[in-house]
């Protein structure tokens, strides 16, 4: 990848965040252990270390999952007073409180921290390059770049935002910068995608497949016509990873990997998910060898998501059909046909998006506060086209619609794990509407669903259905509030745009108003459990998905094992 240039802020961008990470997960005991030790520049922790020594961390306070987040990137052994600043220096001294079992999960994540510098560097010496692109192919107004295949420059300008929790969240495993700028939504490319010729008995086929589906034929495999039937590969997945798919599955004698690449298509913000340029109404999810959110978050596709993605599908719309003010406000991509070949790195789905898009911005929430070609935050032009210049309308047009709609569904029992990536603005003039996609890894209480929509509904994952709302509004906090709401409050704040207390009042007001709405049991719930808490659940994604093992976390799922941290929501309290 590109080189450091001399003066790097990169690095010690990422050790701030992977500090206030670890410290936000605990790490190691790194909040519960330390004692604040004022100091004439602010406040340290310091922690206890085996021989009387002890690491300091310095830090500030700020409200957003924790009370106090990195000041400095670095941590200071007392002893000697020694300066630890690179991720390698830190992590290998906070290895060394570790348990034995644990240290490899310490090693592995400095690895991701490796991966992810060299790809912040590589963001930083191209900065320019995605602006140009994008500006030449959709205009020089980020407002006004409409219909579906523009929104995709939305998703490169989101793939150079770091994520509002996980610190390493731009690097992706084992893939160097070659390939990052053929294949990365960040560098908005196009490629054409490769052909497995499977036999027809060996596919598991759900809904009907696409027009523009080649035949074999059409891959230049005749012979195989009746026989078989083409499912779409990754470039990133050819050579070992789809070789040992096929020797686990049987298929290496009876497969077949077509010579001829077909079908062109750009990432989108997920990378392993792809726009067709012909149809840009059709994304197809397809599995890659690689991980992001952390070593154990593979990228691949496992049969039983397809299944749950088209189950939740069905769900939401049972939803809608009782709860018809949502029906031209709340729209879903179609999820319910797709093909797998019995293992997660031969599989895809067909995602259709919603007709009638063409006129309209499709922006994904996790482009809004990225920056656009000329340097502004994107929510910035979107309000300047929408809501006369004032990013807090914006912002207040879609948390009142966002709460309507979840509280509602926490109403049936349901959240979402609707994050930042699976949720988009539908804007015209004087309109806002949600458009929702990637439907599985819902949390469903079967006391209250079972009450008002009996099912099955055909999940194949177990761990969906739970009793009791506690689960339930443990996602809801952690996706819909933190991600979905309260990031933008803090991130608003820290780009200057609005004072936090006012930024966090109007969080906490519209959704106040949409658990009034909901009432009953169900808003004393959700007032009890995420409202008025004295805390809420935060997510542990640096511990669940590298640090430790799944035996030694506990996590029965790892985007879903939790600490706890500042309900910020109990008096609009907060620092930016």
């Amino acid at each position: 990848m590109t080189a450091p240039a001399a003066t790097d802020a990169c690095a010690p961008e990422l050790l701030t965040r992977v500090l206030s990470a670890l410290l936000r997960e605990d790490v190691v005991g790194l909040r519960t252990r330390s004692t604040v030790v004022p100091r004439p520049d602010g406040d340290w922790l310091r922690l206890p270390a085996p021989e009387g020594d002890a690491l300091l961390l310095p830090v500030t306070e700020d409200g957003y999952q924790c009370v106090y987040a990195a000041r400095l990137p670095h941590l200071v052994r007392e002893s000697d007073g020694a300066e630890l600043t690179s991720c390698d220096s830190v992590l290998g001294a906070l290895c060394a409180l570790a348990e034995p079992e644990d240290r490899g999960g310490f090693d592995a994540f400095a690895e991701e921290c490796r991966q992810t510098l060299a790809t912040m560097r590589l963001h930083a010496a191209t900065r320019s390059e995605p602006a140009g692109l994008l500006t030449a192919r959709h205009g020089h107004d980020p407002a006004r770049w409409t219909g579906l295949t523009a929104g995709l420059a939305y998703d490169t300008l989101a793939a150079r935002l770091d994520h509002p929790v996980y610190p390493t969240a731009r690097g992706r495993s084992g893939l160097t910068g070659d390939q990052l700028r053929a294949y990365a939504p960040e560098f908005h490319p196009r490629f054409a995608l490769r052909w497995l010729a499977v036999p027809r008995d060996a596919v598991t086929l759900t809904g009907a497949l696409p027009a523009l589906w080649p035949s074999p034929a059409v891959l230049g495999l005749p012979e195989l016509q009746r026989t078989h039937v083409a499912l779409p590969v990754h470039p990133l997945t050819l050579g070992a990873p789809l070789d040992e798919a096929l020797r686990a599955t049987g298929l290496a004698g009876s497969a077949v990997l077509a010579d001829r690449a077909h079908l062109e298509v750009v990432p989108t913000l997920s990378m392993r998910t792809v726009a067709t340029a012909a149809d840009p109404a059709l994304h197809l999810k397809l599995p890659l060898a690689t991980a992001t959110l952390g070593l154990r978050n593979k990228r691949s596709v496992k049969p039983g998501t397809l299944v749950d993605g088209a189950a939740g599908q069905r769900l939401l719309e049972a939803v809608i059909a009782r709860e018809p003010r949502f029906r031209d406000t709340v729209l879903h991509a179609d999820e319910t046909t797709y093909a797998h070949a019995g293992h997660e790195l031969l599989a895809v789905l067909c995602r259709r998006h919603p007709a009638g898009l063409d006129d309209s911005v499709v922006v994904p929430m996790a482009a809004l506060l990225a920056e656009a070609p000329d340097g502004r935050a994107v929510i910035e032009h979107l309000a300047d086209r929408f809501h006369d210049g004032d990013p807090l309308a914006l912002l207040d047009a879609c948390l009142t619609l966002l709460f309507d709609w979840q509280t509602t569904l926490f109403g049936y029992g349901i959240a979402l794990e609707s994050h930042q990536q699976n949720v988009s603005l539908v804007l015209r003039p004087g309109s806002v509407r949600l458009l929702f996609k990637d439907n599985d890894g819902p949390r469903v209480n079967t006391e209250r669903l079972d009450a008002v929509l009996p099912g099955p509904w055909g999940f194949d994952d177990m761990r969906t259905f739970v009793r009791g709302d506690g689960p339930v509004a443990d996602l809801f906090a952690t996706i819909t509030v933190h991600l979905c709401a309260g990031a933008y409050a803090f991130g608003l704040a820290r780009q200057g745009r609005a004072p936090l207390p006012a930024l966090l009042a109007l969080v906490r007001e519209r959704l106040t108003e949409a658990v009034d709405r909901l009432g009953g049991e169900a808003g004393a719930a959700l007032r009890a459990l995420v409202l008025d808490a004295p805390a809420l659940p935060v997510k542990a994604m640096v511990t669940a998905g590298t640090l430790l093992s799944k035996e030694r976390s506990g996590a029965a799922d790892i985007n879903k094992h939790y600490t706890t941290g500042p309900n910020y929501l109990l008096t609009g309290r907060g620092s930016a």
